[in-house]
């Protein structure tokens, strides 16, 4: 057991998963364990000050779970643990609030898909230390979350928030902690031990990255085309081009792993043969599609292809997937227009 103890929790980005941990945390543990907090605004923070937070289970039962929410971080104060699970799109934005919350000895949670800004802060090869402009434009982000205070999570579960701050449809509860530098420490220990108690199954990783490019390799694809033809993954699948598609950008994919130190040892048809056992179901960016909401190209897709252009892979095939789907959010306003010729 961890001697190190976590009394007050903040979530930033009170959504599916972000509502998810809030739920359970509120919940799941012993009543006053621990203080629980969120930043929020509009529609989600009024939801949150007039009935807390509000989670389905498997039966449909209703469990609600208090929380002291505010939109002004800094009158929370400073937290031992922030949860920061938001879209890709909205971290630069939010890296402020995140600041406000942290003192020195702070944790930062932070669960969200794709290549995150930190991911080679601790990473040894070729790319070693290399900031990806894809996902942290300026380095806003970097400036305000040092690396040394975060702790990385692959989240496999999945859930629905259909009303601000009320989550449903609630799927598996894995997640998997890791050191952006790598080992096993007391302080991600006892993160995990404060998630298991939850109710969430909690693997820690010698090396998260892997962990993260392993996720990353199976949905960087689906997602996007999803986005861009309204199918869902099973479709996708069974369309022999289409799928052909998918399998030469994670062929491409691959190589770059293998240059960073984290090589796949799975086919494409292998991962193919997997997901297509899930079934018929709609991917991420395509839900924010429908919704009007800004897709997480960048995390998914951009930061890869940056990866590749530093290390000097070619990427034709993603090349073209990051276009047309880059093209496709811009004529629907959900992905920003270029200031320049895209290179």
């Amino acid at each position: 057991m961890s001697t190190q103890t976590f009394d007050k929790v903040a979530i930033v980005g009170v959504g599916a998963i972000g509502g998810l941990f809030a739920g359970w945390l509120g919940s799941r543990l012993p009543a006053g364990q621990i203080q629980l907090s969120a930043v929020a605004r509009g529609d989600t923070l009024r939801a949150l000050k007039e009935r807390g937070v509000t989670w389905v289970d498997a039966e449909g039962a209703e469990h609600r779970a208090a929380v002291h929410a505010s939109d002004d971080p800094a009158s929370l104060g400073v937290q031992d643990l922030v949860i920061v699970s938001v879209k890709g799109p909205a971290m630069p934005a939010v890296a402020p609030a995140v600041r406000a919350l942290m003192g020195p000895h702070t944790v930062v949670l932070v669960a969200m898909n794709g290549v995150p800004w930190w991911f080679f802060d601790g990473l040894p090869g070729e790319a070693a230390g290399l900031q990806l402009n894809a996902v942290d434009p300026g380095g806003v982000t970097a400036a305000n979350i040092p690396t040394s205070q975060v702790i990385g999570c692959v989240v496999h579960a999945s859930a629905a928030a259909p009303q601000p701050a009320r989550i449903q449809r609630i799927k598996n509860n894995q997640l998997i902690l890791g050191e952006p530098a790598g080992g096993v420490t007391p302080r991600v220990q006892a993160v995990a031990e404060l998630l298991g108690a939850a109710g969430f199954g909690v693997t820690v990783s010698e090396r998260i990255q892997r962990d993260i490019w392993f996720k990353l390799w199976g949905n960087m694809t689906i997602n996007p085309i999803s986005a861009i033809t309204g199918a869902p993954c099973d479709r996708i699948l069974d369309d022999p081009l289409v799928r052909g598609f998918v399998s030469a950008i994670m062929l491409e994919a691959k190589a770059i792993g293998a240059r960073i130190g984290i090589p796949i040892d799975q086919s494409p048809e292998d991962r193919h043969a997997v997901t297509r056992k899930l079934g018929s179901f709609k991917t991420s960016m395509l839900q924010d599609v429908e919704a009007g909401r800004p897709i997480e190209l960048d995390a998914l897709v951009g930061a890869v292809r940056e990866i590749g252009q530093h290390l000097g892979e070619a990427t034709p095939n993603m090349d073209a997937l990051m276009g047309l789907t880059r093209l496709m959010g811009q004529m629907r306003g959900l992905y920003p227009e270029p200031t320049k010729t895209p290179q």
